[in-house]
């Protein structure tokens, strides 16, 4: 009689490695329980690799009057155990090892204090006898509990009374399914039925076992007290201790357990693949950063600074007593050009913040399409994770990008110049002409006057000067309004992209994070599964 073989796959270092990812990248997703289950199961199977390969750990486990310990003293060869019929007479697990040399160790782990020598074959197998799983000590149900989850080989042994025992089959055998490779199943005390009616309980065992899933589990009808059956046991303990492969074999089965929690919990499902509204993502951080407040300063402000610098100088100085629009918000530079601080800009209203919220909300949704629930809430999560730290985000951009914005361009220096040169010119035939009035006032012969055609130089420079003052201001200030346009058109987009920026490194890059450990999660939990 065969037992089961696992079809061909990843190995189990892979599959092992692979649980072991998923489960981290699980935490604080999934609920803490299948979690720290596959944890505790990467953690067992390292500490059952370190350990003796050379020894299967077999374990007899049964409920009270199944006859466990007349099989244990049956297959050891002797009266190792204490035998009782209707009550538990197993309190701790005790072992029989053929050549136990170099399992110590082993059975220090698995923390069975009674040993004993066997002679004889199989050589490197170590039975088990543990105590009843229903049994009314609630110590003996916790040490069973414990050793069937570390334990190589698991051989239940049922009697033709309880072999449909509802315990047995939920508590047990059925969340064991994915172990089927590493159990068999005997049906004792066949000697207590009519000779007809032993194929008929064997047969009634073998449905119950696959409507738990253990399809193709070895059933064994055997007989401690008459030997009947027990060649047939015995070959199979000894098949499985030749090939050295039962503790491996275990662990993959733990391994498939674990990961198969883990994707009923939320592991099974596509990666989100609908593309986040980035563009109006932007637009409501922008609305709520200022920006279309600060593109119409940087129009307005372009505009006052120009006329400071290129105005008539008989009339620029009043531009001082009008607020700077930039500087008005707490944007522009400082002495050396360095940042001014935070911003004066005004808080965002409640429409734009909602607006905001919505949109980042959306970006969240539209990446948490498809998902399951669990990630799906965690990448709801990663969208507003950093929603606390945009409010200054959003502001040093604005301010960085409002402090290119105060550049003076050359053209005003120029024309400043030529301003103060026509200015003095003004100036010059202003005082030629008072002294020529002072001249003429004193009747003091006046000096001959150099003309333009018909008109004397003093006249020309005065009224030119004022004249060509007033147009260059005039000019300056149509050219400064196309130029501050312009610069509110760049300083606009430019906002836009770090606005852009901003949204990307503060809510999608915590999507795109969340849904990358996602994929992480899927391919390994697929090489776990595999």
């Amino acid at each position: 009689m065969k037992l089961l073989r696992r079809k061909e796959g990843p190995s189990l270092d892979d599959r092992l490695a692979g649980l072991l990812e998923a489960a981290e990248l699980a935490e604080g997703r999934l609920p803490p329980e299948p979690v720290a289950a596959a944890l505790e199961v990467a953690e067992r199977a390292g500490a059952r690799r370190s350990l003796s390969v050379d020894h299967t750990v077999a374990a007899l486990a049964g409920a009270t009057g199944s006859g466990k310990s007349s099989l244990f003293n049956a297959l050891a060869g002797g009266e190792l155990a204490r035998v009782g019929v209707t009550r538990p007479t197993t309190s701790t697990a005790q072992a029989a090892l053929w050549d136990g040399t170099g399992a110590g160790p082993l059975l220090d782990w698995l923390e069975v204090p009674h040993r004993h020598e066997v002679t004889g074959d199989p050589q490197g197998l170590v039975l088990l006898d543990l105590p009843d799983h229903d049994s009314i000590e609630l110590s003996h149900r916790l040490e069973v509990d414990r050793l069937v989850e570390l334990v190589d080989l698991l051989v239940w042994v049922v009697d033709p009374q309880k072999y449909a025992d509802a315990a047995l089959h939920e508590r047990y055998l059925r969340p064991l399914s994915e172990h089927g490779e590493v159990m068999v199943v005997v049906l004792n005390q066949i000697d207590r039925l009519p000779s007809g009616s032993v194929e008929r309980c064997l047969a009634d065992l073998r449905r119950l076992l696959d409507e738990d899933g253990l399809h193709g589990v070895p059933v064994v009808g055997a007989s401690a007290r008459t030997g009947e059956g027990l060649a047939a046991l015995r070959g199979l303990l000894e098949e499985r201790v030749a090939e050295r492969a039962s503790w491996a074999a275990r662990l993959s089965a733990d391994v498939s357990t674990a990961a198969a929690r883990l994707a009923a919990c939320g592991g099974a499902g596509a990666v989100g693949c609908a593309v986040p509204d980035e563009r109006r993502l932007t637009t409501a951080l922008a609305e709520a950063a200022g920006v279309p407040l600060v593109v119409e300063a940087v129009a307005r402000a372009h505009t006052h600074r120009a006329v400071a610098a290129t105005g008539w100088p008989m009339t620029r100085w009043m531009r001082r007593f009008r607020p700077d629009p930039l500087r008005r918000l707490g944007l522009g530079s400082g002495a050396k050009g360095e940042l001014v601080g935070r911003s004066s800009l005004p808080e965002a209203s409640a429409v734009q913040r909602a607006r905001m919220e919505t949109a980042i909300r959306d970006v969240g949704e539209a990446s948490a399409r498809d998902l399951p629930a669990p990630w799906a809430a965690a990448v709801r999560r990663a969208a507003r994770s950093r929603e606390a730290d945009l409010a200054a985000a959003l502001d040093k951009v604005v301010a960085t990008v409002s402090l290119g914005a105060a550049r003076r361009p050359r053209w005003w220096a120029a024309v400043g110049g030529l301003q103060w040169l026509v200015f003095a010119a003004t100036v010059l035939g202003a005082v030629w002409l008072g002294v020529l009035f002072a001249l003429t006032y004193l009747r003091l012969p006046e000096p001959r006057l150099p003309t333009v055609g018909e008109l004397p130089w003093p006249t020309v420079l005065l009224i030119g000067g004022a004249i060509a003052g007033l147009l260059i201001a005039l000019l300056s200030r149509l050219a400064a309004k196309l130029g501050g346009r312009r610069r509110a058109r760049r300083v606009a987009k430019a906002l836009r992209s770090g606005v852009a920026h901003v949204g990307e490194d503060l809510v999608l890059e915590p999507v795109k994070e969340e849904l990358g450990r996602y994929s992480r999660f899927t391919e390994a939990l697929g090489t776990a599964r595999a």
